[in-house]
């Protein structure tokens, strides 16, 4: 099937090792050519794993369904194995190396007997980029196989461009036997080895996703002087052609993926303003030769969610879905043969097949056809809106650093931090309010600095303390750092701003700053624009009820003073003097 190989001799020494460990019956190098793609994906269909879908309506489109006890990311089962537990710090897992390699193994040892081991070589980022990395991933899944060959760059280029460097990233997955009491996702970041067993769903398995491309990436990024973070990045090019990037971090469901995406209002688009997605999830970023902070998305395809995904929530993101996708625990529509899910248009099929695989008909039904946390993973080159500079070695130059969190009172719609210190420190306190949706009670806060939570690979003190590093080399070059809150609720509970493509009349008042074109008053936290300088033409929003929600009332920031107080103590010594600085700070000019 595949005549590949490496000369590689550290590659070849760990191949042999996991070979010995998970005795498989057959391997197969992915060579990443359409022939083999396939040849895998008829393969999977006939064995069941995979259904093709309807090829006049979603050509190249496929369906699976993971068992239900195996269904999202599992943070509980997630741990940072460094040599020593401090160095996990408070906000992670943490088991000793030892422990878990052998753990890890027992588990594997064998649980490729009747099974194929496919090594997946893979770049995360236009292979040769000077930002790029690269990573070998061994699995027992052809699901994994295909989706990594969508999600990232895969196959021979890729062992080329690693030539006999050591410098790659371990990646074991084992099925095993899905056993939701013996999972595990351990990431070993001094020694660059991710190992996930019996788990089969996407954030657990596709290696490259969130354990290389942050936890992983976030250690190297420390030690080599650049960023791995938790960012969308997105060009918005003005009516003269000149495009401007901004980097932005959001927690789940506050529109990450639609701000991706974005497309401008009606006003703005007859102008001749354009956005363009560079990524829609991670960013890797480091200075560049000119002084200024680059940056790359080192994924090649998008792993969304489903559910709320339409015409008008985000039709970018949906037209990404309309070919070569691959759909996970969604709803089968049997009379068409396509997929459907929950928000995906007010016309449920009644002659269906649920993400569990039992009869449905969504009319009458009182269950979900679609997972909530069902996926799809589609080719990033599918967007409508996708950047020209996509494929760019170099990356592109990030003007502003964009922070948000879903806040009902709190947070004004926009603000500008004072400087990179002060900026990092609005990072850092980062929160959104529970939702009805959420688990648990509604209306408290979760703190996720930079949106890294569950992602930092490392101590979060450290992170932070990397964060006020990389100002203190980029200098004067340092992008400028804002925070958005698209979500301040009126005494009804109603969301107040519009949100959606509206959302870039905040960004292009951020752009301005950044060129010095627009005012701003300083505040407590920071500075907030003018309402006039907000290009509202269009919107049927009332001066005064905008003014309103750029308000910053000391009353509710003298609260959170204190739970960000709170919240810094957990990581005690290693939190940053200089942020603790900037909170003394915001307590003295909120008390004037």
């Amino acid at each position: 099937m595949s005549t590949l190989s490496t000369k590689n001799a550290t590659v070849n020494q760990w191949l042999d090792e996991m070979k010995a460990l998970v005795q498989p019956d057959h391997i197969v190098w992915i060579d990443g050519s359409e022939a083999q793609l396939d040849a895998l994906r008829a393969e999977a269909v006939s064995t069941g794993e995979m259904t093709k879908l309807n090829e006049e309506k979603l050509p190249g489109c496929y369906l699976h369904r993971t068992l239900p006890n195996d269904v999202a990311r599992v943070e509980n089962r997630t741990f940072i194995c460094s040599r020593e537990e401090k160095d996990a710090g408070p906000t992670n897992n943490w088991m000793a190396p030892e422990k878990a390699y052998k753990m890890l193994y027992d588990i594997a040892r064998g649980s490729y007997h009747g099974r194929t081991m496919y090594i997946i070589p893979f770049s995360m980022g236009p292979i040769g980029s000077p930002l790029a990395k690269i990573g070998i991933e061994v699995t027992d899944s052809i699901y994994v196989v295909l989706n990594m060959a969508i999600m990232t760059r895969v196959g021979a280029k890729v062992l080329e461009a690693l030539g006999d460097s050591n410098d790659w990233v371990r990646g074991l997955h084992c099925k095993v036997d899905v056993n939701e009491e013996n999972r595990y996702i351990c990431q070993f970041p001094e020694d660059n080895t991710i190992i996930s067993v019996n788990s089969a769903y996407g954030g657990n398995v596709l290696l490259g996703k969130k354990c290389f491309a942050l936890r992983i990436a976030s250690y190297q990024g420390r030690n080599e002087g650049w960023m791995a973070e938790h960012m969308l990045i997105l060009g918005i090019e003005n009516p003269q052609g000149e495009v401007k990037y901004i980097a932005a971090a959001f927690p789940s469901a506050c529109g990450k993926t639609n701000l991706a995406m974005l497309i401008p209002p009606e006003h703005f688009k007859k102008q001749g303003y354009k956005v363009w997605c560079v990524g829609d999830d991670i960013a890797w970023m480091r200075k560049g030769p000119d002084g200024r902070l680059w940056a790359i998305n080192p994924e090649n395809g998008f792993f969304g969610v489903a559910p709320g995904t339409n015409e008008k929530s985000n039709p970018n993101a949906l037209a990404s879905t309309r070919k070569n996708t691959i759909f996970t625990n969604v709803a089968l529509n049997n009379d068409d043969n396509t997929v459907w899910w929950e928000g995906l248009d007010k016309n449920p099929p009644e002659n269906a097949t649920d993400w569990k695989g039992n009869p449905w008909n969504g009319k009458t039904s009182d269950v979900k056809g679609a997972h909530p946390n069902s996926r799809f993973t589609a080719p990033a080159k599918n967007c409508p809106c996708i950047s020209p500079e996509f494929e760019s070695l170099n990356g592109v130059p990030i003007s502003a650093i964009v922070f948000g969190g879903r806040r009902a009172k709190t947070a004004p719609l926009v603000y500008q931090s004072k400087d990179w210190t002060n900026g990092v420190f609005v990072g850092s306190i980062m929160a959104s309010e529970t939702t009805a949706a959420a688990a648990g009670a509604v209306g408290v806060v979760r703190r996720d600095p930079m949106a890294m939570l569950p992602f930092c690979g490392y101590h979060m003190g450290d992170y932070f303390k990397h964060w006020l590093d990389m100002g203190e080399e980029l200098g004067d070059k340092a992008p400028k750092i804002f925070n958005v809150n698209w979500f301040r609720l009126d005494e009804e509970g109603h969301f107040i701003w519009p949100g959606f493509g509206d959302n870039l009349r905040v960004l292009l008042w951020i752009l301005a700053r950044c060129e010095g074109k627009a005012d701003a008053v300083e505040t407590p936290i920071g500075y907030v624009p003018h309402p006039a300088d907000i290009d509202t033409t269009g919107l049927d929003l009332d001066p005064q009820v905008l003014a309103s929600i750029l308000e910053v009332d000391p009353e509710i920031w003298k609260k959170e003073a204190d739970g960000i107080e709170e919240f810094y103590a957990k990581f005690g010594d290693r939190l940053p003097e200089a942020l603790r600085g900037e909170l003394d700070k915001l307590k003295a000019s909120l008390a004037k």
